[in-house]
């Protein structure tokens, strides 16, 4: 550790109160473009060291005109706001610097992490079984961890001697994009993923995934993998988890729950029902970094039964797993060696908040998302895409084009939001995931947009 820490963390400390106070007297900061960063910002890395001061002005210069995705005014991405306990937990992990990788190298953490796993596997129903799990780096990697152990139940020569079978995943055409790279990863293909259409609320087509997969079987091939949505990427729509699962069964099939947005309605009494089924799927996964203000990135995997997460990740090493037994070396089921320790902030906010705090923390998020969805509902002069037990709220205001709109408001420092497509139609999509805003500020953001339109006569219009 550097002799100089404590000065650096008090620098930090001192930074870090001005960055609070910019969130809240400018909550959307200023936009440089890509072209200019280098002229804007002093960037450069010399072969002399900097002078401590010019080096602070410098750090603090790029700070403070970072994005700030905790502000109330930030609804661009499926993440936003910040939960105190869960950041002072990751601060202290990167002050810890722990390898997740054996008891040895990072001791009481292990516990740490197995006690989160062993709550939520409680909760999800998989304690009945011999489950496992573990805390990838995000969302992408549980869905392809889930795909290389389905693909090595099937196949069982796969992680030897390459896979010897035509094998067909499947996956909504709602679904996150990570599935298609996942399965050229794995080596399964992306042309043997089948994307099954989605109804009008962005669910899955229980029936059209029947009847693709009894085509694929008649033409045989092999039916291996589905990937079910808790809250898709766009409309946070929920995939019927208790169908799908019988229809799993009877073809052997593995069954991922992709939760990376909406799992975390596991924690709610009101809204748990969207994930009906879930003690039916062989793996499930939730980011707590985007709907519990955890930083990123909070990902946790859950497994029914251990075995696959050990046929698929373990591997010797004696340079490294050299104490205790298999249990309490992390690395045996993780997909990582050197993995950073992401459950102690999870752990954080949970013990300081208890499992209440964080059903408060959903019930609440979903209820500004029903505020929003109310005004623009009463609202004439808006267009609502999306529907009810969703994070996602899709709109139109009038007939301005959604990406000029959503961009305009961007480049004017106004508001960050983006836009999404759904069967060919194009609306902002405002995601509703920081706990820590109010109704205030949920109403504010028609205010917004409202007299932004009205003021700025070049915006696009939708041609009719």
């Amino acid at each position: 550790m550097s002799k100089n820490i404590k000065e650096d963390l008090i620098f930090f400390n001192e930074l870090v109160q001005e960055l609070l106070e910019e969130e809240v007297d400018n909550p959307v900061s200023s936009i440089y473009s890509a072209e200019n960063l280098t002229k804007r910002f002093d960037l450069s890395l010399n072969f002399e060291p900097a002078i401590e001061n010019d080096f602070r002005e410098k750090l603090r210069d790029i700070v403070l005109n970072t994005p700030k995705s905790s502000s109330n005014l930030f609804f661009n991405q499926l993440f936003g706001g910040r939960q105190s306990k869960a950041v002072l937990g990751d601060l202290l992990s990167v002050l810890l610097n722990n390898s997740m990788a054996t008891y040895k190298i990072c001791g009481p953490q292990v516990g740490v992490e197995k006690e989160v796993l062993n709550k939520i596997s409680q909760i999800i129903g998989y304690d009945k079984h011999s489950y496992a799990g573990t805390f990838p780096t995000g969302g992408s990697m549980s869905n392809f961890m889930s795909l290389v152990m389905a693909r090595d139940r099937i196949d069982n020569f796969s992680k030897n001697h390459g896979i010897s079978k035509r094998l067909i995943a499947y996956t909504s055409e709602s679904s996150h994009y990570s599935v298609a790279k996942n399965a050229s990863f794995s080596g399964i293909g992306r042309n043997n993923v089948r994307y099954i259409p989605s109804d009008e609320k962005g669910r899955i087509k229980v029936d059209s995934l029947v009847l693709q997969l009894e085509e694929d079987i008649k033409n045989g091939l092999t039916p291996f993998y589905l990937n079910a949505t808790a809250g898709t990427t766009v409309l946070g729509a929920f995939d019927a988890i208790n169908e799908l699962s019988v229809v799993c069964k009877k073809h052997n099939i593995w069954l991922h729950v992709d939760g990376a947005f909406g799992g975390t309605v596991i924690f709610s009494n009101k809204y748990k029902h969207l994930v009906e089924g879930v003690e039916y799927s062989d793996s499930f996964c939730f980011n707590a970094h985007k709907t519990l203000g955890a930083p990123l990135s909070t990902s946790v995997l859950l497994v029914r039964e251990k075995q696959y997460l050990y046929d698929s990740f373990d591997n010797e090493a004696t340079y490294l797993y050299q104490t205790d037994n298999k249990e309490n070396n992390l690395g045996k089921t993780s997909f990582e060696c050197g993995r950073r320790n992401n459950a102690l902030k999870f752990w954080c906010l949970w013990k300081a908040i208890g499992t209440r705090g964080i059903q408060k923390i959903i019930d609440h998020e979903f209820y500004l998302a029903d505020l929003a969805r109310k005004y623009i509902h009463n609202d004439s002069r808006y267009t609502l895409y999306s529907f009810e037990d969703s994070l996602s709220v899709c709109f139109n205001y009038k007939d301005y084009d959604p990406i000029n709109l959503c961009t305009e408001l961007y480049k004017n420092s106004k508001l960050m939001v983006g836009y999404g497509l759904f069967n060919d139609v194009v609306f902002i999509r405002l995601v509703i995931v920081n706990s820590n805003n109010t109704e205030e500020d949920i109403l504010n953001i028609f205010k917004i947009i409202e007299e932004f339109t009205s003021s700025n006569f070049n915006l696009k219009k939708l041609s009719s």
